[in-house]
């Protein structure tokens, strides 16, 4: 591995455990939700779209059905009158009804189709989200906790080290009060023994001194 793939390997490294610390899972769970419950919301929508083109559809369905006896009956009536070309234009007209009929059924029960699958997805999307909820939920209890933990283990570990050092610093301020007592108290005894007295100067002889 030449020296700039080193380089390039450790900047990858290192960029991702900073993503890695950066990233939080209560975060990350709230967006899944979040993108769970935009996509049940799109399925709901085209639930009501495909409720409102069926009910169109099957307003024409019966609008056809009551328009075919009638062309029907308009046919009937044109041939007792001797009007076979009326007739033939009513009967013309009834074969269009029913090929637009035959047409919008096929439309409506696929439409129908279409409903029942998006109504199952929509089924299956609000249980995974209400099992998604449920999941952050515990997921973001866990991370809080095992967060506290820490922050309450690296302020512990803290002050452990503060009261060690504070230790330490009690420690030598006692030693060094016990080598003061005890110089003290041995310039003590030197003075108790004469060991101090004071410099005789100028010749000064024991009946001058005193």
């Amino acid at each position: 591995m030449s020296f700039w793939d080193r380089i390039k390997l450790l900047f990858k490294v290192r960029t991702s455990a900073e993503l890695d610390r950066m990233e939080d899972p209560r975060q990350v769970m709230e967006y899944a939700v979040h993108e769970q419950e935009a996509f049940l919301q799109t399925v709901r929508r085209g639930l009501v779209d495909v409720a409102t083109a069926k009910q169109q559809l099957a307003q024409q369905v019966k609008m056809a059905n009551a328009r075919i006896p009638r062309l029907e009956n308009l046919a009937r009536q044109a041939v007792a009158i001797d009007r076979e070309d009326v007739a033939r234009m009513a009967l013309n007209r009834k074969l269009t009804a029913v090929y637009e009929l035959q047409c919008l059924e096929l439309e409506l029960a696929d439409l129908e189709d279409e409903e029942r699958k998006l109504f199952a997805a929509e089924q299956q999307i609000a249980d995974r989200v209400a099992s998604f909820r449920i999941q952050k939920d515990a997921t973001s209890a866990r991370y809080t906790a095992a967060e506290t933990q820490v922050k309450i283990g690296e302020t512990l570990s803290g002050v452990s080290g503060e009261l060690g050092e504070l230790s330490l610093a009690l420690g030598r301020a006692e030693e060094k009060t016990r080598q003061m007592i005890a110089r003290a108290s041995a310039l003590d005894a030197l003075m108790a023994g004469g060991s101090f007295e004071p410099t005789v100067l100028g010749g000064e002889d024991m009946v001058e001194r005193e």
